[in-house]
C-alpha cells in the first residue's frame, strides 16, 4: 500500500523497471486467459498509463541548455516506457528570462526545435506536453504555453496559461482565455493547466465537462509564502479527476526552486510528492480502469550532456 504522502528523493530505478516488466509479462498470460474463458478482446486500457514527470532544473535564458535538457529528458523516459511525457512550465526559457534576452526572439508555432520535438516524439511514440512560449501573430500578443503533442507526431493543441501574474517576470505574456482538453488515443480526453490555473477551480470544472478523464499541469511553483497551498488537492476533489503535476528544480534568478515538488493528487488527497536537487524523471504508473495508483513511482536521472 503507498502512502497518502511519499518524498522520492532517489531511489533505485532499474528493480523496479525489471519488476514493472515482470508484472506486464503476468498481465499478458491473464489477458489471454480471459480471451479464452471470455470469448472477448481484454480493454486496451488493462495496461496501466505509465507518465514521466520531467523535473527539470532549467537555466534562466539558456535557450540551447534547455531545449537540449528536454530531449534528453524525453530520451530517458522513452527508454524507461513512458507514453506521456510532461515538462514543467516555460522549460525551454527558464521563468525568469524576458529581462535577460527579452522576447523579440518568440516566434509563431511549431518553430523548427518544436517540430523536431514532434518528429522525436514519432519516432519514439510517446505523447508528450512540453512547456514553451509562442506568439500570436493575429493578435500580437505573447503566450505561457504547454503544447500536446501526439504519440504519431502530431501537434494537437496548445493551452495558453490563462492565470498570469502581471507584473514581474511573466508581464510579457498575456493571459489565455479557455480551458483546453486534448484527446489522447487510446486513453481518452486530457485537461490541461499551467501552474497557477489550479487556482481557479472553475478552470478545473470546465475541463471535467469538457470530458477530461486526468488533468496534467506544468508548472514552476516554488514552495515559500506564495507557494502552493491546497490548490492541487481541491482541484481533484471538486471535480473527482486525478491531476498529474510536473513542477521543475534548480536556481532561478529570482527564486528556488530546489525543494519545488512534482505532485500526484486525487480526491482531495495529495497521494505522492516527489523532490529532486538536480534533474530528474519521476515514472508514475496510473491504472486506468482502477483510477488509482498502480505501482511505486521510480526516479530517473537525466545525464546533462549540455554545459
Amino acid at each position: 500500500m503507498l502512502a497518502d504522502h511519499a518524498t522520492l528523493r532517489g531511489i533505485s530505478s532499474r528493480s523496479v523497471i525489471n519488476a514493472w516488466e515482470e508484472a506486464k509479462n503476468v498481465r499478458s498470460v491473464v489477458s489471454v486467459i480471459f480471451i479464452v474463458i471470455g470469448h472477448s478482446k481484454p480493454s486496451v486500457l488493462m495496461d496501466p498509463l505509465r507518465i514521466a514527470l520531467l523535473h527539470l532544473a532549467p537555466r534562466s535564458a539558456d535557450l540551447a541548455y534547455n531545449q537540449r535538457l528536454v530531449e534528453e529528458g524525453i530520451a530517458v523516459a522513452a527508454k524507461a516506457g513512458a507514453k506521456w511525457i510532461v515538462t514543467p512550465e516555460l522549460a525551454t526559457t527558464g521563468y525568469t528570462f524576458a529581462e535577460i534576452i527579452g522576447t523579440d526572439w518568440i516566434a509563431t508555432q511549431p518553430d523548427a526545435w518544436l517540430q523536431h520535438i514532434c518528429e522525436i516524439a514519432r519516432r519514439l511514440g510517446v505523447a508528450a506536453f512540453i512547456g514553451h512560449v509562442e506568439r500570436d501573430q493575429r493578435r500580437n500578443t505573447l503566450h505561457n504555453s504547454v503544447f500536446a503533442i501526439g504519440a504519431s507526431g502530431e501537434l494537437l493543441r496548445q493551452h495558453r496559461k490563462i492565470n498570469t501574474l502581471r507584473i514581474g517576470s511573466e508581464a510579457w505574456s498575456t493571459p489565455g482565455v479557455d480551458p483546453t482538453v486534448v484527446e489522447l488515443h487510446p486513453f481518452g480526453k486530457v485537461g490541461i493547466l499551467v501552474c497557477a490555473d489550479a487556482c481557479s477551480p472553475g478552470i478545473a470544472t470546465q475541463l471535467k465537462a469538457d470530458g477530461a478523464r486526468l488533468l496534467v499541469s506544468s508548472a514552476s511553483w516554488a514552495p515559500g509564502l506564495h507557494g502552493p497551498n491546497g490548490e492541487w488537492e481541491r482541484i481533484t476533489e471538486l471535480t473527482g479527476l486525478p491531476l498529474f503535476v510536473c513542477n521543475r528544480t534548480g536556481d532561478d534568478k529570482i527564486m528556488n526552486f530546489a525543494k519545488a515538488e512534482s505532485v500526484v493528487a486525487h480526491h482531495g488527497r495529495r497521494l505522492l510528492s516527489m523532490t529532486s536537487t538536480e534533474s530528474a524523471a519521476f515514472l508514475i504508473e496510473w491504472n486506468m480502469q482502477a483510477d488509482n495508483l498502480h505501482s511505486q513511482p521510480v526516479r530517473l536521472d537525466i545525464p546533462v550532456k549540455c554545459h
